[in-house]
């Protein structure tokens, strides 16, 4: 793996400050916001001076039970492509669930959910990398997300999970430093011992990020500074392995580019404290360790090592395999508890599912406000309440922007809302973009609208 240095996640908010940045090797865009043919004027400028650009993807959904979509797929492909990236990096999560395995509606999460770390997901999921990994043109790498929940029932510890799964499929791990801090604080994992586990010599590069904690939960916002305990998270890696890359993540309320410099100077201390801290002997030892375990499991029969089925007994096709109809299910029951109000699974924590349905249901609200700016500027201050009590009675099924369309129809359809002109505004913004072509380019339209500029006499 190529050496990657010092990284900051590249963001239009912050596009002009991260150019003037000293000491930036590369960056982060997340993938899904890039166009190919239309790459910001800010990266090429950047790929220009040799700075490395990696596309982030965050809605492929390779935890979920079905098998990755093509499409989404070559969107991504794309993208690296376009970029001349050395990877492509994804999420070990499910983003949505229901559909023809569960013969149930299709429903989204928006948000990253954490697959259960039981032998079916890691079948499933291990199948849906080898399929990711023929369709890139570059390596994948894989990222631990952060979790309000726990699955009951699980089979391994994270760490466990991580190494067999980088061991069947040969993927790199993308080790974020920040979610093993929120496993921690939310799910009383230890990250000592998760980074004990870990294969480090699949490590691809590592992402630091800050967040807050708020009443016994820690939320990873992305938006707050680095603490001190995700640094030292940082410091007990680098003791184990020399990272290729390190990055520092942001993505809402953005400081000033001195404070994000300081932070990325806080990050090359920890790297450079837990470098001292490793020995050789040590490092020797680690490796030793997990190259004995690898062949432990290669003489177990591991999935990779065991014998091919007989060219009579083709691999179960999405309908008829087991392990992804008992995935489809279990991960289908939980996403429609967090977002159809339907009961909360067995076993899981009714307090914290609240937690996390309460924390879906704004973050839909923030992201449709990103995507559709105009609805809270047409709205006021009811947008917010009015938006939360729509996505309480409505899953999110097609995506934001579909979810900003179907949230103004529905509040036209309810009779909402009670200010006149704040009703004109909503149904003209409506009509203008939930038709196939946009009703300012239509023929009719453009006539009736130069007429009334005539008579009107402009």
């Amino acid at each position: 793996m190529e050496r990657l240095g010092t990284g900051i996640g590249w963001r239009p908010e912050i596009a002009d400050a991260v150019e003037r940045m000293p000491g930036i090797d590369w960056v982060e865009a997340v993938a899904e916001n890039v166009c190919p043919g239309h790459l910001p004027d800010s990266l090429l400028r950047l790929r220009e001076r040799g700075v490395t650009v990696i596309p982030h993807g965050v809605s492929l959904g390779l935890g979920g039970a079905d098998r990755p979509d093509e499409s989404r797929l070559t969107a991504l492909a794309e993208r690296a492509e376009a970029l001349g990236a050395p990877l492509v990096t994804e999420h070990i999560a499910f983003v949505r669930a229901g559909g023809a395995l569960t013969a149930s509606p299709l429903l989204e999460a928006g948000h990253l959910l954490p697959v259960p770390r039981t032998r079916d997901a890691l079948d499933v999921l291990c199948e849906n990398i080898r399929i990711a990994q023929a369709a890139l043109p570059v390596p994948l790498a894989v990222e631990n997300i952060a979790a309000l929940l726990a699955w009951p029932g699980e089979e391994m510890t994270e760490g466990q999970f991580l190494y067999d799964l980088a061991d069947r499929t040969g993927v790199r791990l993308l080790i974020d430093v920040a979610n093993l801090h929120t496993n921690h604080v939310n799910r009383g994992e230890d990250p000592a011992k998760a980074l004990a586990e870990l294969p480090v010599e699949a490590i691809a590069y590592v992402h630091v990020a800050g967040g807050i904690e708020r009443d016994g939960v820690w939320h990873d916002t992305h938006a707050h500074p680095v603490p001190a305990t995700v640094l030292d998270i940082l410091t007990d890696l680098a003791s184990r392995v020399s990272p290729p890359g390190v990055l520092l993540e942001r993505d809402d309320n953005f400081p000033e580019p001195a404070e994000l410099e300081r932070e990325l100077e806080a990050i090359q201390g920890a790297l450079t404290k837990g470098w001292a801290r490793g020995t050789t002997s040590g490092v020797a030892s680690l490796h030793a360790k997990a190259k004995t375990k690898a062949e432990a499991l290669r003489a177990a029969g591991s999935p990779e090592t065991a014998p091919a089925p007989p060219a009579a007994q083709p691999a179960p096709t999405p309908d008829t395999d087991p392990a992804r109809q008992r995935l489809a299910l279990a991960e289908t029951t939980l996403l429609s508890a967090l977002v159809a109000g339907t009961p909360v699974p067995d076993g899981f924590d009714r307090v914290r599912l609240g937690v996390q349905a309460r924390a879906l249901g704004v973050k839909r609200a923030d992201v449709v406000a990103k995507v559709a700016p105009e609805l809270p500027e047409i709205l006021g201050e009811s947008y917010r309440s009015s938006f939360l009590a729509y996505a309480h009675s409505h899953p999110m099924t097609g995506g934001y922007r579909r979810d900003a369309l179907d949230f103004a129809g529905q509040l036209l359809l309810s009779g909402g809302p009670e200010d006149a002109e704040a009703r004109r505004e909503l149904r003209e913004w409506w009509l203008e973009r939930s038709g196939p072509v946009p009703r300012s380019t239509r023929p009719a339209v453009r006539l009736a609208r130069a007429t009334r500029r005539v008579l009107l006499g402009r």
